[in-house]
This record gives C-alpha cells, structure tokens and sequence, in this order.
C-alpha cells in the first residue's frame, strides 16, 4: 500500500516560494492501477519525485508498504527505489546498446552475474512481446517497441511499485492503446501496483481502477474512474472527462450552447446510463410507449471503463406537455439519470 498524508513540498526560487504540491492525501491499494491525472504545472512530478524518494516533502510522509521514504537514506533508500521501476516518456533507453543489453542495465547495476542478467532479461522481453528483436537497437524500432523496452527494464528488478511517467504521451493513438493494454496485462499477471501519471482522460478510462485530479498542487477530486465519469464534480473534472467523451470539444458549456442553438424546440435531455443500462433499448420503448411525441437523437457515445461501460445520450423530445411529462417518467422508472438541459 502507498500512502501520501498531508504531502506538501516548497521550493524557494528568486521570486518567493513556490508550492508545488500542497496537502495531498492519497491511498493506493496493493495491486491496482491508480491514475493521477492534470495537466502541465499541476504538480504531477514532484509527486512522482517525492514518491520514489528524489525529492523529500517539506511536510507530511509518503508510505510504503510501511517504509517511510522521507526517511530513509544510503543504502536503505537505494535499494527501496530498486524496487520501484520508472517509466519515461521519452524511453532514456542506451542508444549503443541492444534490446537485451538495455534490459539486462539494471540487473548489472544490482550485482547480477551476467549469466542471470541474460536468462531475466530474456524473460521479460518475451513478456513484452519483443521476443526475436533481442539483438535489435533502439534506432531500429518503432515507438511502441522502444516503449516496451522501457516496461521490460522497469521490470527487470521485480519492483512492488511501476510509475508510468506520461509513457504514452508521445505515442500515436493506435500504439497507445498497445503500450495501455500492456500494462494492463502485467498488472493482471503480477499483481504489481501502477502508478499512472498523465494528461490523458483516456489512459484514465481504459486501464485505472481509481484516479485523482490534479490542480495547482492540490488534489481536487478523487475516486472510482467509474464514478468520477459518471460524475465529475470539478470544473477541471469535466473538462478532462468531456474531452475523453468529446475531443473536438473541451468547452461543456459551448457544447450545451450549441445543443440549444440548433434545437430550440421542444424537450432537450441529456440521458446518462452506466453497467447493463447501457443494453436497455430505452428510445424504442420511449416511442413505443408514447407515440405521439417525436423523439430524435442527437449525439451519443459509450465509453468502457474497468467497473463497466459509461454512456451518454442526447435527445430532442417534440410533443405536448403530457407527454413528454410521460416520457421523463419512463425515464425515471428505468432509472436512467436525466438531465433537462432545455424545455423550448
């Protein structure tokens, strides 16, 4: 378990002091895959940095599995942070040496005979899926397989704990969900915690269990990925959610404007459905119910999250007053959240 309690740290520059991260509280399972997720300057980092002991809060304690990192010191904090494996955006992978040669680094630094460093190394670039480019260099492979060699020499010494410090965010789409899947796998085949750090709502949705958001240092919601879509309470939250469910747009309220705009009759809602709601084939009985209102879709989208599938649906409703009274209570009994977001 990792432990952040009252985690602030200071830094003094030339125009005063600078609070870069300011009373974070967080707890993160054994096992699971946690987020943390805001965008540049929100202290993501120096969380990272005080979370594998490179910088030391300037108040509170961050705990791991019982070790208190501000703590430690020589030896003891060497090899605490041997057993918490980085990775970078970026890759830091050694040009003049080969896959192999990369992932073996590690274990050569750890005292590993070199016999051991070869059988391990072979291993886990075959848990990667790099299995016959063993003799490759870095400027022979693509993006996605120099960030698997990444994930393998994280691995190479068996950490409790995998950072992934923005490892996707200089990948295109497709190669991103791979390098995502991936570390999805591993967390399921070895139990090993992830900490996840990013810009990026849709690494959040696909692979974490839980996420916090990050703003101006401070923690500003947390929780389930599930509940915090379905959710968001922050205006930072809804921003990074709306720019998962709709990337042309990150503005909620433009969207909601422009709804208005091209709609400006009848009853217009926003239908928000989650786990099996989302199967429910809701507008046919809507119509079939009540088929003297008119009901035309406007734009919807289903997202899968790890607790199950999130959905948003907006409809326009054209009739009278009856029934679309008629038509929101159908709504409520199959216990769809509803929102009006106009009545023209």
């Amino acid at each position: 378990m990792i432990e952040f309690k009252e985690v602030s740290k200071t830094f003094a520059t030339k125009d005063g002091n600078l609070n870069a991260v300011n009373d974070v509280n967080l707890t993160i399972e054994d096992g699971e895959i946690y987020g943390i997720v805001g965008y540049s300057g929100a202290g993501k980092s120096t969380l990272v940095r005080m979370l594998n002991g490179l910088e030391t809060p300037t108040s509170g304690e961050i705990d791991i599995n019982g070790a208190k990192m501000s703590t430690l010191s020589g030896k003891e904090l060497r090899e605490k942070r041997q057993k918490i494996g980085m990775i970078f955006q970026h890759f830091n992978l050694l040009w003049s040496r080969t896959v192999l040669q990369n992932v073996m680094f590690p274990l050569e630094v750890a005292g590993l005979s070199r016999s051991e460093r070869r059988k391990k190394a072979a291993e886990l670039v075959k848990l990667v899926g790099l299995e016959g480019r063993e003799n490759a260099y870095p400027s022979e492979l693509s993006g996605g397989q120099k960030q698997r060699v990444g994930v393998a020499r994280a691995l190479a010494n068996d950490p409790e704990i995998l950072i992934s410090d923005e490892a996707t965010s200089a990948l295109d789409p497709q190669t991103t969900d791979e390098v995502l899947d991936l570390l999805l796998e591993i967390n399921k085949r070895l139990n090993l915690s992830i900490v996840l750090i990013t810009h990026e709502m849709h690494a959040i949705r696909k692979i974490c269990d839980h996420v916090a958001v990050m703003e101006d240092g401070q923690v500003v919601e947390q929780g389930t990925v599930f509940n915090v879509f379905r959710n968001p309470k922050q205006t930072i939250t809804k921003r990074f959610v709306n720019e998962e469910v709709d990337p042309a747009s990150s503005d909620t309220n433009v969207v909601l404007d422009d709804l208005i705009q091209n709609y400006p009759n009848g009853l217009l809602i926003q239908l928000v459905f989650h786990g099996d709601q989302a199967k429910l084939p809701i507008v046919s009985e809507m119509i079939h119910q009540f088929p003297e209102i008119q009901v035309s879709i406007i734009e919807g989208s289903i997202h899968q999250t790890q607790e199950g599938a999130i959905g948003s649906l907006y409809l326009q409703l054209l009739g009278d007053e009856t029934g679309l009274a008629g038509a929101q209570d159908l709504l409520k009994k199959m216990r769809v959240e509803t929102e009006v977001i106009h009545h023209g």
